[in-house]
């Protein structure tokens, strides 16, 4: 194998960045489980540290983006010892498909999960349609 071929599989197995980091934190990407019922969308996305104050939901065109700053405050004369949760951000976008309702969207945090409730539009909304013997 040729000095030049073992330079580019080293280079093809080197991991590529994807964006560039604008903050010195950390962001994650959140947990999420989407749900369809017969009239919305629901997102549930795990935030852990993230409260309503610290959360921006951003609708733009069809992309809906979460970002929530989560963080930790040791409480006074304690000092951490142990810990499996780093502070950092999270961040998730999701692209809206046409059948969204996008002027009913709501969101509830609570304890650190963020649910989201998607309605769907007049003409999206599942029906059944009646059958008639004839």
């Amino acid at each position: 194998m040729t000095t030049q071929t073992q330079e580019v599989q080293k280079q093809e197995s080197q991991p590529v960045e994807t964006a560039e980091r604008t903050r010195p934190r950390r962001t994650f990407s959140p947990r999420t489980d989407v749900f369809e019922t017969q009239d919305a969308i629901v997102v549930v996305a795990d935030m852990p540290g993230v409260e309503e104050k610290s959360l921006d939901i951003i609708l733009e065109k069809n992309v809906l983006t979460l970002r929530g700053k989560a963080g930790f405050e040791a409480p006074k004369n304690y000092s951490l010892v142990y810990n499996e949760y780093a502070d950092g951000d999270y961040e998730r976008s999701f692209v809206l498909s046409d059948g969204v309702d996008r002027d009913e969207i709501d969101a509830v945090v609570k304890n650190g999960v963020l649910r989201l409730r998607l309605p769907k539009t007049k003409q999206a909304a599942a029906r059944k349609i009646p059958v008639k013997a004839g």
